[in-house]
């Protein structure tokens, strides 16, 4: 019996195994689809596909840089345990390398880039890990710089990852100060960069916020409301050294923003350093964890 592209494509939704694998079995069992599922679960692949539904929000984020390219990824797994795997995190490092030498817009993309020292796609190499591993595995976000200079910084094994991007004159080495701003984002993840990306949604709730704390503090409620809204539009330099980079308080040296320190530090080296982007992922962010009640577990096994 013959089978098509489309077949193959079917096989692999069902089966989670990749395009190769599913080529080879509806091959050996002349397109019959049963049996090519057959065949993938004798081989072991098919396992693969169980485990694919299972929540997996640990893992690892990474971030590098070689030969001007900087790249960030973001790879979980469902146990912290399988995380801390050499084969885990050296299936991240060749997924962030797959990044690099592509130009892959989005993670169904880069599922079809060669994976390294492979004849396989990343993608079909997926479920060969989830096999060897035993867990669930998802490549889930991925950003580069090709542009200007980047530095790259690891926190804590890999629970965030963080890509700094600079505009550098002067032919100066801005490593060591794009490691000290990636160590800023990392550890109080400002929500903006720079004030002048706060939109003006944002300083409105801000400005509403500190109005309605007035009216609820006996000494300021008795103050007219211009006279209210005017002191909060004065606090809201306050809002900016909390919650963007460049005017936050350089962890290092509180007596200067982050914004003066990048300045003076590439002064003394005899060049010039513009911060222009950055990306922070944290692993797991966002994704609801599975929280696993063992007494209504057994209490089910057991009929009660």
């Amino acid at each position: 019996m013959a089978f098509t592209a489309a077949d193959v494509k079917k096989l692999r939704e069902m089966t989670n195994v990749g395009m190769m694998d599913c080529k080879k079995a509806l091959a050996e069992t002349d397109g019959d689809m049963d049996k090519a599922i057959e065949y993938l679960r004798e081989k072991g692949l098919a396992k693969a596909a169980k485990k694919a539904g299972r929540i997996a929000a640990e893992g690892m984020a990474y971030a590098t840089v070689e030969n001007g390219v900087g790249v960030i990824v973001e790879v979980n797994s469902e146990t912290d345990f399988a995380a801390k795997a050499p084969v885990f995190v050296d299936f991240v490092k060749d997924v962030a390398a797959a990044v690099m030498s592509s130009d892959a817009a989005d993670v169904e993309a880069l599922k079809a880039v060669p994976y390294p020292g492979s004849d396989k796609t990343v993608g079909e190499m997926i479920p060969e890990k989830v096999l060897v591993i035993g867990e669930n595995i998802q490549i889930r976000r991925f950003a580069r710089f090709t542009e200007n200079t980047s530095v790259s910084y690891v926190h804590a094994g890999g629970r965030i990852g963080v890509l700094v991007n600079l505009e550098v004159g002067g032919g100066i080495d801005a490593t060591e100060i794009g490691k000290d701003v990636a160590m800023q984002i990392a550890a109080l993840n400002p929500r903006f960069w720079d004030k002048s990306l706060v939109t003006e949604e944002v300083l409105e709730e801000e400005k509403k916020i500190l109005v309605a704390q007035m009216d609820n503090d006996p000494k300021m409620a008795s103050k007219p409301q211009q006279v209210k809204e005017k002191i909060a539009s004065g606090k809201l330099n306050k809002f900016y050294e909390e919650n963007c980079l460049l005017q936050q308080a350089f962890v290092k040296d509180g007596s200067m923003s982050v914004e003066q320190y990048i300045a003076s530090a590439a002064k003394a080296l005899g060049g010039t350093v513009k911060f222009v982007d950055a990306i922070r992922f944290e692993k797991g962010e966002g994704i609801e964890k599975k929280v696993d009640d063992f007494a209504a577990e057994v209490a089910a096994q057991a009929g009660l």
